[in-house]
């Protein structure tokens, strides 16, 4: 069981923002601030001190300023960006990942899907690698869509799962919605062999980023999937590919998937296939996980979150949100909302942060957050453009934008 701690209140809305809101309007001084600033990686960061940051906003001018602010930011990250697009190639830190595209199809409303397929190999000479890279270009045809395969930016065994992987993939995923009108909504994540073992540890660790994801003769190796609740996920495996004992694993995935969405039949939405007669090679039978993928569109605010840590630990899942450094391998939160009642099942000693946002709760009235025996909070959150600012910092993505936050402190029970 839980119980409560003190309260934190992040983003509250000071007594100087109220009265400077009667004489000047956020949404006013917002655009004054963008008429005189480009919204880039530098300038962002002063962007959520500025007073009128601090102001509370409608359900409309949230709206609107998450608008202006993105539209601002995707220009200033076209400028950024545009030199790695061109050159195809993503450079972070000490690595380096090279990438290829492919459009296909008509672009419907509200941008295209991106497919991101990892090759296989691993653990092998560079030459082996690069041919493997080569191949998967050629491996899938969506009916629409871009079909980007990266080129993994080491030649380690665990190449497509170290902790590198997931800062490339946001910027990955962002260059794409900026550059190529990619709907972040629509984004799925899918890997053969090597690629599969990096579809077992990411799709649940990332979740939040995907609509949908596919595993193709991989290992998972430590990972667990409980972190994939809200996404669609495939698994396909030919029934003869005894090496790690990948087929029995994937037997034994079948069942697990199975289990948790017998105990929570809205969540864990999956497809496994063991093909009869194959091995590694499955004959591209597994080509049928892309269009079932594309059935699935992401879930931004979902009911219900299941937050499993892995090795690679992250700060923020969906709508919730620790510090980087109480991020622990291993932690699980459980939270779920019901109108606007958010409760926390599950969740480790220490700060949690509730990301809001009105496809979530109705930021008009009461949120009450608790606990699953005592009360954590209980009153109005206000919605502010330093909310949106700080969302965009976390990530360069419209979709992960929220308009307000709170924080409580949840004691584990002993």
């Amino acid at each position: 069981m839980l119980t409560a701690g003190v309260l934190l209140v992040a983003c509250a809305v000071d007594v100087e923002a109220q009265e400077a809101q009667t004489t000047s309007k956020p949404l006013s001084q917002l655009r004054e601030w963008l008429n005189k600033t480009s919204l880039s990686s530098k300038t962002l960061p002063s962007l959520v001190a500025e007073p009128f940051a601090k102001m509370g906003l409608t359900k409309s001018e949230a709206e609107t300023a998450a608008a202006e602010l993105w539209g601002n930011r995707r220009e200033a990250l076209r400028a950024e960006r545009a030199a790695e697009m061109e050159a195809s190639l993503i450079t972070l830190r000490d690595k380096s990942m090279p990438f290829w595209f492919k459009v296909f199809g008509e672009q419907p409303e509200g941008g295209r899907s991106l497919f991101i397929s990892m090759h296989g190999g691993g653990g092998a000479p560079t030459r082996v690698n690069d041919q493997q890279y080569e191949n998967q270009k050629r491996l899938y045809k969506p009916a629409e869509g871009v079909y980007l395969v990266p080129r993994a930016p080491t030649d380690a065994w665990n190449l497509w799962h170290q902790s590198h992987i997931d800062d490339f993939f946001d910027r990955l995923i962002t260059n794409m919605v900026v550059f190529e009108n990619v709907n972040p909504d629509r984004v799925y994540v899918m890997g053969y062999s090597a690629g599969g073992d990096g579809v077992y540890q990411l799709a649940p660790r990332m979740a939040d980023r995907w609509a949908a994801a596919s595993m193709m003769a991989g290992h998972p190796n430590e990972t667990q999937p409980d972190g994939l609740r809200n996404i669609g996920f495939t698994l396909h495996m030919g029934a003869e590919d005894s090496a790690y004992n990948r087929n029995r694993i994937a037997g034994e995935w079948k069942e697990k998937l199975a289990a948790l969405q017998q105990s929570d039949p809205d969540g864990y939405v999956h497809y496994v296939e063991l093909h009869t007669g194959r091995a590694h090679w499955m004959n591209l039978e597994d080509a049928v996980a892309v269009p079932w993928m594309a059935k699935f569109n992401r879930q931004r605010f979902p009911g219900k979150i299941v937050w499993k840590q892995d090795d690679v630990v992250h700060n923020r899942f969906y709508w919730l949100q620790v510090a980087p450094e109480s991020a622990k391998g291993g932690q699980k939160i459980v939270a779920k909302v019901d109108g606007n009642n958010i409760t926390i099942d599950e969740c480790p000693e220490g700060m949690l942060t509730v990301l809001l946002h009105d496809d979530l709760v109705d930021m008009d009235s009461m949120v009450n957050i608790s606990s699953t025996k005592s009360s954590l909070f209980e009153g109005t959150v206000p919605r502010t453009i330093e909310s949106i600012s700080r969302s965009l910092l976390d990530r360069d993505e419209p979709g992960s934008v929220v308009y307000g936050q709170i924080s409580v402190d949840v004691l584990a029970a002993e």
